[in-house]
């Protein structure tokens, strides 16, 4: 016989329909998110603690995010953990191999060597293998992991696995990450990959999704649990040494945050009987040296008032700290004055005496430019822009985003009848007495096929394009969209000391031929002047240039003859390698071919074209390097290429 309970009516409630919101394009909200949302605004708390802010309602790790940290206290060995979520889609096709790429640069171990990625299980992590198990990842975790005291930890890897090791409980699977400890700053730290994919355990094979809170301070607990349990409980004269040292810095303090949450209204009042005398002696120790800074008003021998802008001022000042130290350990003890300016008002050219990362989380570069002006700047560098394409001691020329060109302008004031050609402005450069006209004709034309790419110009025919009205405002909006901030060219990725001998069209010829400018008598300026005067010495040792009493005069189409004479020596090279014939460039000729990999000369980059038979080096763009292993041809004139890439059916479209 059915029971009763067979018989019972059940209610299922659904997902409620759209109301009037709906019809605005609005989506109606899951019945479940509106209940989640109502018991959030009651005051829900996180699992086992009291008081703490409303618990993550999704995610692994919840349940240990409210349970770590119960036996922390102010003697805990502390520990800084920045994290970073990374969409993969949305980062970009490169962004795990650069960043991988990053935490195994050189000069981060102890003695200054290339970095050792590890893992759970092994002290040689081999990065292509783990890029390619999680190429089907949505997403990735990067994590830095600071122990204050890291440097007094003897294994700092078996600390790291240990770490990983109690997450992969909290969060009950397994992890599969990498890891790389640098030792390259005043703070050890580990940079820490994780993939984005639970393991064996619960969940296997799907996405890794941790708690809020998990990630918030869950982490961080363990962390400092862990390193308490490795080096013990802080001393009363540790944690007092270390709040003196604070006292005096220059930079956002855990004194400096006591005081701005002890303060009412932007005034801190310490009349009142303090329970810990040591420390409020501390805070006032503090709160004089902020007066010393303009950063605190005294009211009275027991009330500052604090500024609004405190804690962003003295953040800013950490970090012009820091970035003072970076530009003089680049400099090595050679005096320059320092720049430290934001917006450039004139472009930098001078050579890499040093980079890094500004932001090691979100891989944000920065260079300390040696400049020709006897000045070093530190530039910021687009987040897009690639540290590893920029070697310390290559000259690079450092230009505000957005701002007009001196090339944009030359080409708007030859167009006749809204058309560019360049024969015309090869007449007029030949009657001005251009050094090198077909050279500068050659700069005009590759600015106008990256502005045809763009959309703002079209080319009618050879050697002729259509420019519009509003030329010069259209090409100035689209370099502006294109890079903000700063645009980074290298201009040669050779020393001026390799340049002096090298065989090709170097930076120093270019400068000799069309570009040379007053050089200061100090600083890099200086050397330049110098290797200057050497490369002459080379170039009248090879024919190119001839001495006429203090005179020294240069070949004609000099760039050309070197460019010329420096592919042919790496075609012979190549044609050896590849057992395939080098075919030198024809003026205005059409090479076709695949693009098997660029080649990094003193003249430039240039790509490799093999027509099955033979090849030819072509000078290199941006453009054409999504293309490797594809099918491509170009039409070369002078030193300016177009190209042209066919469209390919499948995934290469």
């Amino acid at each position: 016989m059915a029971s009763r309970d067979d018989d019972r009516f059940k209610v299922k409630p659904g997902a409620p329909k759209g109301g009037a919101g709906a019809g605005n394009g609005q989506r109606s909200q899951r019945f479940v998110s509106q209940v989640l949302k109502q018991v959030s605004k009651a005051g829900a708390i996180a699992s086992g603690v009291r008081g703490a802010r409303p618990a993550s309602t999704f995610g692994r790790g919840r349940v240990a995010a409210g349970r770590a940290g119960q036996t922390l206290t102010v003697t805990t060995r502390r520990v800084v953990i920045k994290s970073r979520y990374v969409v993969l889609k949305k980062a970009g096709a490169k962004s795990v191999s650069t960043h991988l790429r990053y935490i195994e640069r050189d000069g981060v171990t102890r003695d200054g060597q290339p970095g050792q990625a590890y893992g759970s299980e092994t002290d040689t992590v081999d990065l292509k293998a783990f890029e390619e198990r999680g190429k089907g990842d949505r997403h990735q975790f990067r994590f830095i992991v600071s122990v204050e005291d890291a440097g007094e930890l003897e294994d700092l890897r078996g600390y790291t696995r240990e770490f990983m090791q109690r997450m992969a409980t909290d969060l009950e699977t397994r992890l599969d990450w990498v890891a790389v400890d640098h030792w390259d700053t005043d703070n050890p730290h580990t940079h820490i990959v994780l993939r984005g994919r639970a393991g064996e355990g619960k969940g296997k094979g799907q996405d890794l999704v941790i708690a809020p809170d998990y990630m918030a301070h869950g982490m961080r607990m363990r962390a400092s649990e862990l390193a308490t349990e490795w080096l013990g409980p802080r001393t009363e004269l540790e944690i007092r040494q270390g709040l003196l040292r604070e006292v005096e810095q220059e930079r956002l303090t855990s004194l400096d945050r006591a005081l701005l949450r002890q303060a009412s209204v932007d005034v801190v009042d310490l009349t009142q009987e303090p329970k810990d005398r040591q420390r409020q002696t501390l805070l006032r120790a503090r709160l004089q040296r902020l007066e010393t800074m303009e950063l605190a008003e005294r009211i009275n021998a027991n009330r500052w008032k604090l500024p609004p802008n405190m804690e962003q001022t003295l953040i800013g000042m950490g970090e012009r700290g820091d970035i003072l130290r970076a530009m003089q350990k680049a400099l090595k003890g050679q005096q320059r004055e320092l720049v430290l300016e934001t917006e450039l008002a004139t472009p930098v050219i001078g050579r890499i005496a040093a980079k890094g990362l500004a932001d090691e989380l979100n891989d944000r570069g920065y260079l300390v430019v040696d400049g020709i002006d006897g000045r070093a700047h530190y530039v910021r560098l687009p987040v897009s822009a690639d540290l590893t394409a920029l070697p310390v001691g290559g000259i690079v020329e450092v230009k505000a985003a957005g701002g007009e060109r001196a090339v944009d302008r030359n080409i708007a004031g030859v167009v006749r009848e809204g058309l560019y050609r360049s024969a015309d402005h090869l007449v007029q450069l030949r009657q001005e007495g251009a050094t090198d006209p077909q050279t500068a004709v050659d700069v005009h034309v590759r600015r106008l096929e990256a502005l045809r790419r763009a959309g703002i110009v079209e080319r009618v025919t050879d050697g002729v394009w259509h420019v519009p009205p509003d030329f010069l405002s259209r090409a100035q909006a689209h370099d502006a969209q294109k890079t903000a901030g700063v645009t980074i060219e290298l201009r040669s990725h050779l020393s001026i000391e390799q340049q002096v001998r090298a065989q090709g069209a170097t930076w120093l010829d270019h400068q000799m031929v069309g570009e040379a400018r007053d050089l200061p008598p100090k600083g890099f300026g200086a050397q330049v002047h110098d290797a200057l005067q050497d490369r002459m010495g080379f170039l009248v040792e090879q024919g190119l240039a001839e001495r006429r009493g203090s005179h020294v005069f240069l070949a004609r189409n000099l760039l050309s003859t070197l460019r010329d004479r420096e592919l042919t020596e790496v075609g012979k090279v190549i044609q050896k390698e590849a057992g395939l014939i080098h075919r030198p460039l024809r003026d205005g000729a059409r090479i076709n071919g695949v693009f098997r990999r660029s080649v990094q000369l003193a003249s430039g980059r240039f790509a490799m074209l093999d027509d099955g038979v033979g090849f030819s080096l072509v000078p290199w763009r941006p453009v054409v390097e999504p293309r490797l292993g594809q099918q491509a041809s170009a039409i070369v004139r002078g030193q300016s290429v177009t190209w042209q890439l066919a469209r390919q059916r499948g995934l290469a479209i």
